[in-house]
């Protein structure tokens, strides 16, 4: 019996294949800990050395965004949709979902993710 496209399954498949070409589809978590990703940043970079050409963010209040079947299948549309040949993602969550100088000053600590405050953000990312 076949079960027919998974999304998740397509997402961790095409990051563990390497760069493959451009354009690169990048995917992000942050969270208000290093436990639940509320937050999930996709950017789709055209070529070396450039901005992404696009940027899309995924929001859950209620639970880890990285098991939500309904939005990782966003996700690979999204990504699909620019015939991305390469996805850069780490399973990890990188720090805080808020932006600064967005959501709180330049330079200060996030006041709703004191969680983060001192923390090294990439430290995670070797644990994944």
């Amino acid at each position: 019996m076949k079960l027919g496209w998974q999304p998740s399954k397509w997402l961790k498949k095409k990051a563990k294949a390497g760069f493959r070409g451009y354009p690169v589809g990048t995917i992000a978590f942050y969270g208000p800990d290093d436990r639940r990703a509320s937050t999930a940043a996709v950017g789709i970079i055209a070529a070396p050395d450039t901005e992404p050409v696009e940027m899309r963010r995924w929001f859950a209040d209620s639970h880890d965004i990285r098991s939500d079947a309904t939005i990782a299948a966003e996700i690979a549309a999204f990504l699909r949709g620019h015939d991305v040949r390469s996805v850069s993602m780490v399973d990890a969550i990188i720090g805080c979902p808020h932006e600064e100088a967005i959501d709180y000053p330049l330079g200060e600590v996030c006041p709703r993710c004191p969680f983060w405050a001192g923390r090294d953000r990439w430290a995670a990312v070797g644990r994944a």
